[in-house]
């Protein structure tokens, strides 16, 4: 078992003893933080356009994008390295300059790329987190931006700077943008695993508290049912 796999498998374990003790998911995981929307933000454009965001284990970022209204599809994989070191277990050793990545596909007329970083950095994951989200350790798990464009970087670089200006987290936000320099889809058996896997304790405790922050926070943005890479069990 890789590290990553193990640290999962603990992260489940601890899960399923907290369930035993009576203590929710909702009290377990970490809060959104409600943040305001980018001051700055690209000009709505035909067709679709594509994102890729790392902000640790990639089943729960997933889980929410396929989540918003606008996406077009969200896939698991990895983003930062080479192609050849792109399979799940070599990314885990956390020396293939990999970060676990979902990369986004998403309808501008319907939902912005600004908008899409305020859910990220507001209920996706911890933007504050250096190289580790939750249990899940290493530079694999780091919080990153791939920009395809230099609109995009200049919208993100915006944001980042805007809130941390207006000091919305108590920390500084450490996500690093980056350029993209290819995206390589994760195994099947990533795909859409927090749909797939409702109970499944990890799920459970660290993602399906996002999908209810979503709801809470982005009422107009949630969509009840995902849009899904693989046909749903049954």
């Amino acid at each position: 078992m890789s590290t990553s796999s193990h640290r999962r498998s603990l992260a489940a374990l601890l899960a399923a003893t907290l369930f035993s003790l009576g203590v929710c998911a909702a009290d377990a995981a970490e809060d959104a933080v409600v943040i305001p929307p980018p001051a700055i933000d690209e000009e709505a454009s035909s067709g679709t356009e594509t994102a890729i965001f790392a902000g640790g284990c990639f089943w729960g970022v997933q889980g929410v994008f396929q989540h918003v209204k606008g996406v077009e599809s969200a896939v698991s994989g990895y983003a930062g390295g080479d192609a050849k070191t792109a399979q799940y277990e070599t990314v885990s050793t956390g020396s293939t300059g990999h970060a676990e990545s979902v990369q986004v596909k998403f309808d501008p007329k319907q939902v912005s790329y600004g908008k899409l970083l305020q859910i990220f950095f507001s209920v996706a994951h911890n933007p504050t987190q250096l190289n580790f989200q939750g249990p899940d350790q290493g530079t694999q798990y780091r919080s990153a931006v791939f920009v395809a464009d230099p609109q995009q970087r200049k919208v993100a670089e915006s944001y980042i700077s805007q809130l941390d200006k207006a000091h919305v987290f108590p920390q500084p936000i450490v996500t690093k943008v980056s350029e993209t320099t290819g995206f390589y889809p994760a195994e099947a058996y990533h795909q859409d695993f927090l749909t797939l896997n409702p109970t499944y304790p990890y799920i459970v405790y660290n993602d399906m508290p996002k999908i209810e922050n979503l709801k809470s926070l982005f009422p107009a943005d949630y969509r009840g049912k995902p849009v899904l890479v693989l046909k749903a069990k049954g």
